[in-house]
Formats: C-alpha cells, structure tokens, sequence
C-alpha cells in the first residue's frame, strides 16, 4: 500500500533540487515585520496578494540561504504512488487548474517524476508559484522539475532515469509488495509439491520468464545427516504460463522464444565435494550467473551440453535452498533476452524467497513424515485384515476425525474362538491423539490376549479395566464385547459405557438390543454385566463408536434413532427375503453424516449372521478309555456318509484317531467330539487338560510323538486353544 503526502494544499517550497536525499523538506515560514512586502514580485511589478500568517494558505518563497536560518521540519512526505494518474492539463490530481505553473506530470504535492520538489498549486485553485524579480516566468521553469528537461542520474545505477520509468523508491516498494505476496502464496502449501508450485507460480512471469528448482534426492528429514552423497533433482520447471500473475506488481515481458529457456535443466545431478557447484551451494546467498563461480557451477548443474542456452548478462540468478540446518537444493530464476536484466538488488528478493521456499520445504518434509508415522500407527493398531469365521461375514469401516488428525483412539476387531465362535469387540479411547492411538493399541492387545482364553465377556471387560487403570488415572475409554455362536445361534454381550448396536433383521425391523451400559473402562471397582440374546440366521449386527451417532448439532440418541432409521430404509431395498448387501450397508450408514457431523473419528463394524444349520453339526462325548478312538472313528465315518463325503473318510479317520487318543491319555472327564460341515469341515476335540500340545520331530526310536506331524501334514491348517475347563485341538480340511 502506498502513502501520499500528508497534505496537498501546503506544499514545502526551498528544497534545493540538487539535494541528494531526493525528499521533501518544509522550511518554516520566517518571521517579518506587520506590513512588510514580499521580496518577489510580480512582472508587472505588483505584489501578489499573501494571505494572513494564520491561514492555511500564505506561502512565502525561501530566499537563498533560507535553508540555513531555519530548522527544517522533521517530517518527509513520501513520494506518491505511481498509481496517480497524470492530468490532461497539466493540473493537479484533485481537479484545480494549474495555471502557468510548471508541469509536475500530475504529482500531488509540487513532486517531479524524480522525487525534486517543486512549486504547486495551492488548496483553492490558485497559482502558488512564484515569478523570480524581473523574469515574468514561474520559477523553476526548464529546470529539474520539468518531465521535458534532462533529468537526473539515478542515485544507484549512475545511468539516467528515462522520462516515466519508476523511481528507484517506486521499485523498491514493488520489490516489496511482490515479496510479500510471493511469500504468502508460498507459506499457503502444505506438502512438499504446493511449496515448491508457489513458488513456480509467485515467481513466473512476475519476477523471472523462467524457474528451475532442484531438490535433494532424496531429502534429510529433521535432524537426520545424510549418508550418500549430494545429489539434486529437478523437482520442478515452470515459464510463462497463459495465465499470468501481475500480484507483485511487475509487468510481464512477452513469452520468450521456444528456444530460449526450455532446453536449460538436466534432470539429475551430483554435486562433488569441492567442485564449483558444491562452493556456490556452500556460500548459500544468491549470485548472478555472469560470476566466474557460478559460470563453472552452471555446467554441473545444468549438464554440459546445455550452459549454452542460458542468456547472457545479468539474466541469470543461482539461488541455494538451505533448510534449518543443510542444503537441500537450489533455484535458478531466468529472464529472457527481451526482457530487462536482473538489477542488484534482485538478488535479495531471490534471497528471500530462496528462504522462505526452503524452510517451507524443510516443514513440509517433517509433516509429511509425521503424517506417515500417523498413518501407520493407525494402520497397525487396526487390523489390515477380518478374519474369515465360520457362519459370520464381516465388514468394517475407519474414518479419522479430520485430515489433519488422522490417528484416533478408535478400534474395532474380529477374533475367532474355539467352538467356530467369533468375539466382535469395539472400542473408543478418549481423544483422537497419538496418545489416543497409543493406549488404543495396548488396550486392543490385551483384548485378543484375552479373547484367546476364552473368558467370558464381562470377564474381559473387568480385566481391561484393570490394564486401563495400570496405564494411567486418566486412561479412559468405552468398549462393547460380544461373542457369537453360529451353532447355537446365540450370542452374549457385555458392555462398558458404549453405545449399544442395532440389530438390523432379515425382514427390514432395526431394534436398538437393551445391553446394560456399564461404566467406562478405567473407573475401576465396577461390575460388568453380560446378556444373551438370539442371533437368528440372516440377521445382521452393527458395532460402532459414538462419533457416527454424536455430534455438536445431535446428541447421541438422536443419531442412534437416525441410525435405526437408515438401516430399517435400506433393507427395504433389497426387499424382505434378501438382506442388503454388507459393504453397501456401511457406505449407507456412512452417509448419513452431515458436514458438521465428523467431530471425533468413527469406527464401524457389522457382522451378518449365517449360522451353521444343525443338520450340518454332529456332536458326540467320548468316555477317557482306550476304546474312544476306535468309537470315535465309527461315528465320523458315518457322518461323513450321510453328508455324502466319503471321499474325506481316510483321511478323517486317522487324523480323528491321533487326536483322540492324545487327548483320552491325560483327561480325567469325558472327552468331546464335533465335526461342522460348512464350506470345509471342520473336526474338534475338547478335553479337560489345559495343556496344550507341541509339534515335535519324533526320533527314529521313538513309539509315539507322530501324531500332530501328520495332523499338520495333511490337514488345510489346524491349531489348539487353551479354555477355562481345559483345550480345544481343532483341524479343517478342504471338501472335494
């Protein structure tokens, strides 16, 4: 933004226009006598009318030496903007006519093109220059402040400033300007590509025809040191684009030839120690390209064979990229030859982007990172994948509360138990931090730890309580457990503070299950309370957190009716008989969040009920004697016969005789026997003894010990589950 000059209707008179500050300088009118007459008359020897000494508009015109009797004023106008626009007449800019007083080219204030001062007009409209004694012509006339005359050499350069060119302070004020909009555009990006784009996009065509910017490959994140050596990259190139920005204030040259400037740029480059580059890089501040330093860097940086397409002079500037604490790249900044070369103090505004462009990249690198730890924290605290359980399909959602918090203490998870039963837990830490995450992943380990002794429900919940509280007075966090029995077509849940989950059934009815809320996990001293419930075939189970139900606009049993009513809408889709599909079911629940609605992150889990038939179950107990296994391969060979599986009778009845015997030598109670037919069979054996088995090699010498070795040889896998009452050793294998 630029400042005129404090007043129009009072401008300074007797700066001497030889003056090298280039400024304005009020003189104090000096005192005289009542009734004196002004040395300077008029050609016709009359004296002009001088108002009073109190009205704001007396002038008196400064006798030489006036500059030494008086104490010049403190204050300096600045000179006005280029933006003033130039009067027809010759006048000033608010309209009053200026009369024979020399032409100023429309500068408010009495201000040439030059920043000299000279006489103006003054607040009524009236000829405030004063005629020298006998010339009959204004003052000033043909002198410096005239657009017409010779002017001035520039005060930097030496060279003489051209009638309409800016002043060397106009310029400075657009450097100014274009650097401050160039840094916002470039502090705007938040990845490594945004930054090094606003800078493309600041700098072409408003600073430079052309860009070159180089990275190091690959890029030290944080206070890492780099092992390799020095190697750039050209990230990006960018020349004068059809859209052009003028928001720096400088006007863009035409669009260069396709020769020019496009062929400069090789695509990878390494630096070697104490090579010209490696000295230029080193130096950090940015140097024309007609140097000798950087005329032998540009060939390693550039490629041999293409120094020649740089343009000659002061078109070129090298700037190096340092981060906090190395290098990390460099820019090149072309202009063509049609247009103006860079100047000396260019080479700051290259220096300040340079900067600015350099420490964005450096905090772009370590958010990327941290993004990266985030998003594989979060990754590996949820499961990458569901299991496939017997009677039960699984789908499951995950969205964070926002870009930029993409961890959170949410989980969900899926754990098959002995008995083809499955335990579908979810969870919800307080917060959605990395702390958050951190205590969600503890909490989830200890979940499966516990799932795999097959404690009940409530028994999970307390001991997770117990965990919550060893890891903090303020570790906090709500979680619902429930396991599913496909064969008895039931299922038991406990609850801890959660909302509870919707089951959606087959002919289109949601209904929110009545589950006991219990207290959250890490209150401690509290009770859990768990219920059964029917889980019947074809019916389906939503688990989630609160963050898809609660919001600032809805509190939490709003959503949960809002939830009820978008499931019971979407089954009447698919019609009564055909429950809809499971991961078009959680995309319809996900829609249901509204702009305002992603508050906290969501975690979403649904289970269809399939079942297992009892036709396709057989159950038997066997008494701990040594005819068991003999019996138990009669009764599987017959199942396996009315199942019309006979093909699956060898290899069934040895490997039911080797885990049944194994299982009659150490049990002290009768031994169970249950084969489950659904898309593979399924063979388990339970006994009283928690030990559980280990795959051994068997010596040569050996009577026994073969037994799991040809369990694991031919069954499609197999395994052993320690329970409350004893273990479970279980194999499947492929039908056909």
């Amino acid at each position: 933004m630029t400042e005129h000059p404090t007043s129009f209707d009072r401008p300074s008179t007797g700066a001497d226009p030889t003056d090298p500050r280039g400024a304005l300088l009020r003189t104090p009118v000096p005192p005289r006598a009542s009734g004196s007459a002004l040395p300077a008359q008029g050609a016709a020897g009359q004296t002009p009318p001088v108002a009073g000494e109190d009205s704001p508009g007396a002038f008196e015109h400064s006798q030489p030496g006036a500059e030494q009797a008086a104490e010049p004023d403190t204050h300096r106008p600045r000179p006005t903007s280029e933006g003033v626009p130039a009067q027809p007449d010759g006048g000033q800019p608010g309209g009053a006519p200026s009369g024979d007083t020399p032409s100023t080219g429309g500068v408010p204030g009495g201000v040439t093109s030059d920043g000299v001062a000279a006489s103006g007009a003054s607040a009524d409209g009236g000829q405030a220059g004063l005629v020298q004694p006998g010339s009959g012509a204004p003052a000033g006339a043909g002198g410096p402040g005239r657009l017409d005359a010779p002017s001035e050499p520039d005060r930097r350069t030496g060279q003489p400033t051209a009638p309409g060119r800016p002043t060397p302070m106009r310029r400075d004020g657009d450097r100014l300007r274009f650097v401050g909009a160039a840094t916002r555009r470039i502090a705007r990006g938040m990845d490594l590509d945004e930054i090094v784009m606003g800078l493309c996009r600041a700098t072409v065509p408003t600073f430079a025809d052309a860009i070159l910017v180089y990275l190091r490959e690959p890029l030290p994140v944080g206070d890492e040191r780099p092992t390799g050596p020095l190697v750039l990259r050209l990230r990006r190139t960018d020349r004068i684009p059809a859209e052009r920005d003028t928001e720096g204030g400088f006007t863009p040259a035409p669009q260069p030839e396709p020769s020019e400037l496009e062929t400069v740029g090789a695509e990878l480059c390494e630096v070697r120690p104490g090579s010209a580059l490696a000295e230029v890089l080193r130096g950090v501040r940015p140097v024309f390209t007609d140097t000798p330093a950087a005329r032998a860097a540009l060939p390693e940086l550039l490629g041999e064979e293409r120094d020649f397409a740089l343009p000659d002079g002061r078109r070129a500037i090298l700037a190096p990229l340092r981060g906090r604490r190395r290098v990390i790249g460099a820019a090149l900044f072309l202009r063509g030859p049609e247009r103006i070369a860079f100047e000396a103090d260019d080479l700051l505004v290259a220096a300040q982007l340079a900067t600015h462009s350099a420490l964005g990249i450096d905090k772009a690198v370590l958010y990327g990172r941290e993004a990266y730890i985030a998003d594989e924290l979060q990754r590996t605290m949820l499961p990458e994948n569901l299991p496939r359980c017997t009677g039960v399909r699984l789908a499951s959602r995950y969205l964070p509360a926002a870009e930029t918090a993409r961890v959170g203490g949410d989980w969900y998870d899926a754990i098959p138990l002995p008995g083809s039963r499955v335990a579908l837990v979810v969870g919800d830490v307080m917060g959605h931090s990395m702390t958050s995450a951190a205590i969600m992943g503890q909490l989830r380990t200890t979940a499966q730890t516990l799932a795999g002794l097959d404690l009940p429900p409530q028994e999970v919940l307390h001991h997770l309580d117990e965990q919550a509280q060893r890891l903090g007075t303020d570790r906090m966090a709500t979680c619902l457990y429930a396991v599913y029995d496909p064969v008895a077509h039931r299922i038991t849940v406990a609850n801890a503070g959660h909302p509870p989950p919707v089951l959606l059934h087959l002919g289109g009815h949601a209904e929110v299950l009545r589950v006991p809320a219990g207290a959250p996990i890490g209150v401690g001293g509290v009770d859990f309370e768990a219920v059964e419930l029917d889980a019947p075939a074809g019916a389906t189970l939503l688990l989630y957190t609160d963050g898809l139900v609660e919001s600032r606009l809805r509190d939490v049993w709003t959503g949960i009716e809002q939830l009820r009513e978008r499931l019971a809408a979407t089954a009447q889709l698919t019609g009564p008989d055909h429950p809809p599909p499971l991961e078009a079911l959680c995309d319809e629940v996900l829609d249901m969040l509204g702009p305002g609605d992603r508050d906290d992150d969501i975690a979403l889990l649904a289970a269809r009920f399939d079942g297992i038939a009892p036709s396709d179950v057989a159950y038997w107990f066997l008494d701990p004697e040594d005819a068991a296994p003999g019996k138990a391969r009669r009764l599987a060979r017959r199942a396996l016969a009315r199942w019309g599986m006979e093909d699956l009778t060898d290899a069934v009845e040895l490997l039911v005789s080797e885990v049944v015997t194994n299982a009659v030598r150490y049990a002290s109670k009768p031994v169970t026997l249950r084969l489950l037919r659904t898309d593979v069979l399924r063979c388990e054996v339970g006994d009283d003894v928690p030990q559980l088995p280990r795959l051994r090699q068997a010596r040569a010498t050996d009577e026994g010990g073969r037994g799991l070795y040809l369990v694991n040889r031919l069954a499609r896998r197999w395994g052993a589950t320690r329970l409350s009452t004893g273990k479970v050793v279980w194999f499947e294998l492929n039908r056909g």
